[in-house]
């Protein structure tokens, strides 16, 4: 019989800090991996506060079934919006219980090397809709949903160049 105890499981924030870490961004701050990450791995839990009205500043509000929001906490919170994605949300889904709305997680949709940034399609709506600086070659210059892309200026937006939402600790 062994006397070293039995390994507790990782916690989400154990994991996170293993797999990411946090710095400066030409928008702000962002998220970046601390090591390859291959497609398809679920990075963690993006947790924080569940409300159930808009704050002041919803800048990073996540909108959750049944009209409430997540207002994530950091390091997720600062995971940036690009027109070309390397990660995207889920909910988690429970085979007896169904999908577990108030939840959201965060997983890549392909690999990322070690040092890049992770980010997300924020797909705003049209009218939340603000100019995009991602830099990425099929850049929309707007963050908005693709299928909502029709309802905004055919001009590009003021200031345009490489966006993300903003960012800071």
């Amino acid at each position: 019989m062994s006397d070293k105890p039995a390994a507790l499981p990782e916690s989400n924030r154990d994991r996170l800090k293993r797999l990411l870490r946090v710095g400066p961004t030409h928008v702000g701050y962002g998220v970046f991996a601390s090591r390859r990450i291959k497609a398809g791995v679920v990075i963690g839990e993006i947790e924080g506060t569940v409300l159930d009205a808009h704050p002041a500043d919803p800048s990073y509000c996540m909108e959750l079934p049944g009209g409430k929001l997540l207002e994530p906490a950091p390091p997720l919170r600062f995971v940036n919006h690009s027109c070309d994605p390397n990660c995207e949300i889920f909910y988690w889904f429970d085979d007896d219980s169904g999908p577990e709305e108030d939840r959201l997680w965060l997983q890549t949709i392909r690999s990322i090397e070690p040092g890049e940034e992770f980010s997300i399609d924020y797909c705003w709506p049209a009218d939340a809709a603000i100019p995009c600086l991602c830099g990425a070659s099929n850049c929309r210059k707007w963050i908005v949903d693709p299928e909502e892309l029709h309802l905004l200026p055919r001009q590009a937006p003021p200031g345009d160049g490489p966006s993300s939402a903003p960012s800071s600790p």
